[in-house]
């Protein structure tokens, strides 16, 4: 096995152009960690916010972009169990995903569901530990809920619908085409909304407001998302597409004790990340084995053109995921 190993690296702060193949070194597997050859991987938003300068990677990762991927397993760290040499999995990754070889915690990796391709895998681990944990562990959805998520046409409203649907929630989503908002409700989506037509404010409180709202728009949805919510309602706040900054009345905040909660998933801890890994595990991997939900794709693009693949993400004219392929 080659010590070296093509990947992608940002250059410089900017837009799709600065992401130029190079050679690194093959990365080794710390205690905990295993090394993955990768046979796709995932591209997502905070790539891009990487690669324009604006997210920086946590302490001690790959500086290379790339959050997920799926592949081989090929070196153990010491003190790996529950894996082998040659299983195949996809995986959630501190970074480095744009690459022939990758190094992650053996506890954020998962097995390829039974009759899904690594293609597919590729797709599962950021969505899937991003929709879980904010949904349904901060979050709170129940069954019977009336669930609002706003980007449904995206790799995460995708998975969200989805996930929801399964569990018994009541979906509805946004999106800004009618082609969008068809895929939407072909996924399990109650009611799509085409924001550039209708208001979701009204629509939700007519149907008696949003029990829980997953927004990743932020800007003047926020003030919006809260008038949407029915009382005691929650919102998750995962991203700020339109800006982290707004003004709000927190006073319908306190008189209809409503819950304004968030968070990122790259910044949290190892164990954190391992237990929702688990929680997949049990409650989700039967879901995707037996073929009730599974990852929507886009596109594929080889690892070589990762620029292109930025900038069919930044249109927003996708419908799912947008993967690499490495091998």
């Amino acid at each position: 096995m080659s010590e070296t190993m093509h990947a992608v690296e940002i250059i410089e702060p900017g837009g799709p152009e600065v992401l130029m193949l190079t050679t690194r070194p093959r990365p080794v597997a710390r205690a905990g960690e295993v090394v993955i050859r990768l046979a796709y991987a995932g591209v997502n938003r905070p790539d891009a916010l990487q690669r324009a300068g604006s997210y920086a990677p946590p302490k001690g990762a790959s500086d290379l972009p790339g959050l997920e991927g799926a592949g081989e397993i090929v070196a153990l760290g010491a003190g790996v169990s529950g894996w082998r040499l040659g299983d195949v999995v996809c995986a959630l990754l501190p970074g480095g995903g744009y690459a022939e070889y990758v190094a992650t915690p053996a506890a954020h990796c998962l097995p390829v569901p039974a009759g899904m391709d690594l293609k597919e895998a590729a797709c599962l681990p950021e969505t899937f530990f991003t929709v879980w944990s904010n949904v349904f562990q901060r979050g709170g959805l129940k069954g019977g809920e009336r669930f609002l998520v706003h980007g449904g046409s995206s790799g995460i409203g995708t998975t969200a619908i989805q996930l929801a649907h399964a569990f018994g929630a009541r979906v509805f989503a946004t999106a800004g085409s009618a082609e969008k908002c068809a895929v939407c409700e072909d996924l399990g989506a109650e009611r799509a909304i085409n924001y550039r037509e209708s208001d979701f404010v009204e629509v939700l409180r007519a149907e008696g407001g949003a029990d829980l709202i997953l927004d990743m728009v932020g800007g003047d949805y926020l003030p919006r998302n809260v008038r949407a919510l029915a009382d005691d309602g929650r919102l998750v706040q995962i991203a700020f597409l339109q800006g982290p900054k707004v003004e709000l009345n927190f006073a319908q905040v306190m008189m209809r004790r409503l819950t304004i909660t968030g968070s990122t998933l790259r910044p949290q801890g190892d164990l954190a990340k391992a237990r929702i890994a688990e929680d997949l595990r049990a409650e989700v991997w039967p879901l995707l084995e037996a073929g009730r939900i599974a990852p929507v794709i886009d596109s594929e693009f080889p690892l070589a053109e990762a620029a292109a693949a930025h900038a069919r993400m930044e249109t927003s004219a996708h419908i799912g995921k947008i993967v690499l392929r490495i091998q």
